[in-house]
């Protein structure tokens, strides 16, 4: 059901945008809180939006935003994905202003991960045929924006 691959990071960071193509402005670059009366949450969902129109622009598609399972104690994923190859990826996207603490990558933890699987596993329980799966990372930070595949596996 999951597949296993190594991680690779794609870090389209040294350009003078993160995104290709992006425009300067207010969504632009490296610190995705640039308005100081920007709540966390509003600075999440701009770090979401950006990882959103790169894994678009390298031929995903979007098939849930901020997927949620019932109940308390669950799991949220905020992207799911379909690859062009017909695999399902859920995306874990993370934001932040330094790289100190391992950075953006860094903060998912153990205990994410699993609730991240654990939503995975509800998600695909709805699907007759299973698609081969994979967890990734998106992460924002000062240096850009880095796209880890398989940054995760279900074991």
């Amino acid at each position: 059901m999951f597949s296993k691959t190594g991680a690779t990071s794609k870090n389209v960071g040294k350009s003078a945008s993160p995104v290709a193509g992006a425009a300067p402005g207010p969504s632009a670059p490296r610190n995705t809180r640039q308005d100081p009366q920007q709540t966390t949450k509003q600075a999440g969902d701009a770090a979401e939006e950006l990882a959103l129109r790169h894994l678009q622009s390298l031929g995903l598609t979007l098939l849930e935003r901020n997927y949620r399972t019932p109940g308390r104690g669950g799991g949220e994923i905020d992207l799911i994905m379909r690859e062009p190859d017909g695999t399902t990826v859920f995306v874990e996207v993370r934001r932040r202003a330094t790289n100190t603490h391992g950075g953006a990558a860094g903060s998912v933890s153990f205990a994410k991960q699993r609730r991240i699987v654990f939503a995975a596993r509800y998600y695909l329980l709805r699907l007759r045929d299973p698609p081969p799966c994979r967890f990734d990372v998106v992460s924002l930070g000062p240096d850009g924006l880095a796209w880890l595949k398989g940054a995760f596996d279900a074991s």
